[in-house]
């Protein structure tokens, strides 16, 4: 076979292994690309961040705090023995976790915060740029 005849039924094959594009949906009625509008609902995220203010972070920290008072009397009453240095190890491993997950949800609050604030912000960004610009012969 020559190397013209093999090139061809080589590019047969692949034409005939060709699949080409396929969608996953339908092209959406009003045309565009088919990405859904992003909606975001900055009061709920608000509501959340309070939430996380009032009913988890203050009660994570006193329930830490509980916690200290109860290890540190049953470390002192362990005076001398290796269980109270045990107990006093726990409860800097305890403390540490406390600590990390405040400030996880302090995060969490402050990005709730933020992001319903930039999210409505930009909303009116964008709301502004589109307007038409009103001139001096602007209703002749």
């Amino acid at each position: 076979m020559a190397f013209e005849e093999e090139w061809d039924d080589l590019k047969q094959a692949a034409a005939e292994r060709r699949t080409g594009m396929r969608l996953n949906q339908l092209a959406p009625e009003a045309g565009g690309g088919g990405a859904a509008d992003l909606k975001s609902a900055p009061a709920r995220k608000r509501a959340f961040a309070d939430t996380i203010e009032t009913r988890l972070e203050k009660p994570t920290r006193e329930a830490g705090d509980t916690v200290d008072e109860a290890t540190g009397a049953a470390a002192r009453a362990f005076a001398g023995w290796d269980t109270a240095a045990g107990l006093r190890k726990s409860h800097e491993k305890w403390e540490d976790q406390v600590n990390r997950l405040v400030g996880r949800l302090v995060t969490n609050k402050t990005q709730l915060r933020n992001a319903a604030t930039q999210l409505v912000g930009t909303d009116l960004d964008v709301g502004h740029t589109l307007q038409r610009p009103q001139s001096n012969i602007s209703g002749l």
